[in-house]
């Protein structure tokens, strides 16, 4: 049987946002954010990350300090008995890369699908029961793109980023708000 997930941007999302000229392995998590994926993961989501990190195309991080990154914040929500089930993350930047290999344009970073695609086959997701929640309206055009509901969060860039145009299916002051949304909507 398929199961439902949460697709979770990370910056602006889970923790507050990053200036990546000054990456660090500690991210400062968000109010509540750890209690919500708590709830997300009681109420029997898988929940994965889904993130840009065009610091790595612009060389200011590397892929071996962005999986640190990740450990260290999957395991200071881990203390709190909030599990994120895994982390895809796109490196590529199409016209901002100092860093070669991740000069392209790409099926991953978002608005395109691929992280999520990725997810879907990896952990069998139903997409119909799933709901992606981010801060910026390239989540929400991904999310809208692979047929999932969106939640945008007021936290982070609250979708004022205008990269793309897209409007999410509900608006949440944060991200425990965005799981009394879901909890109302899948009764």
């Amino acid at each position: 049987m398929k199961r439902s997930a949460i697709f979770l941007d990370r910056d602006g999302t889970i923790n507050e946002l990053v200036d990546p000229r000054n990456v660090t392995n500690k991210l400062l998590i968000l109010p509540m954010a750890a209690e919500a994926i708590r709830e997300l993961n009681k109420m029997g989501f898988v929940v994965i990350v889904i993130t840009n990190q065009a610091a790595i195309a612009r060389g200011l991080l590397t892929e071996h300090i962005l999986h640190e990154i990740h450990e260290s914040l999957r395991l200071e929500l881990l203390r709190s008995r909030a599990v994120i089930d895994a982390f895809y993350h796109c490196p590529h930047h199409p016209t901002e890369a100092i860093v070669s290999k991740y000069n392209l344009v790409c099926s991953c970073r978002k608005p395109a699908t691929g992280l999520i695609q990725n997810a879907v086959e990896d952990f069998d997701i139903n997409v119909e029961r799933s709901f992606l929640i981010g801060d910026m309206t390239t989540d929400i055009a991904a999310g809208r793109a692979m047929g999932i509901k969106t939640i945008l969060v007021e936290t982070g860039f609250a979708g004022k980023d205008k990269l793309v145009t897209a409007l999410s299916d509900y608006t949440s002051k944060h991200l425990m708000d965005a799981v009394s949304i879901i909890r109302q909507s899948i009764k």
